[in-house]
């Protein structure tokens, strides 16, 4: 998927016609995605989507572990905006996420994340091993 698409895409599921909110929501989701992912994942997820949006996945300094609320509370932090938003940007950037790269590639993000991610990406009533 082009730069361009996806971005448009994410305009469309936010509900916005401003380009730079759309490009907040998406840099506040990948930044926080990114840091929460390990053993190179953040990089293979990266390599699927446009070259305008790898650095906000790969450029991370720490890698940790944390939970939903903290991922969507970082995100709102992010883009200061409050927690309702920042989980429908979030859910709006990661719907846009799975359609620009291969199942695989979201099975192997998911299976990384703890429980309680997989509401985002649409994964709650499926098992990953």
């Amino acid at each position: 998927m082009e730069y361009t698409e996806f971005m448009k895409l994410v305009q469309q599921e936010i509900g916005v016609k401003d380009t730079e909110k759309a490009l907040r929501a998406v840099q506040a989701t990948l930044e926080t995605l990114g840091e929460r992912l390990f053993h190179g994942e953040a990089e293979q997820l990266a390599a699927q989507l446009p070259q305008e949006l790898q650095p906000f996945l790969v450029d991370i300094q720490e890698h940790r572990k944390f939970g939903v609320e903290d991922f969507l509370q970082m995100v709102g932090e992010r883009e200061g905006i409050d927690g309702k938003e920042a989980e429908a940007h979030a859910r709006a950037v990661i719907s846009v996420l799975t359609r620009a790269v291969t199942p695989g590639e979201i099975q192997d993000v998911v299976s990384q994340l703890p429980e309680g991610f997989r509401k985002l990406f649409g994964e709650e009533s499926k098992t990953v091993h």
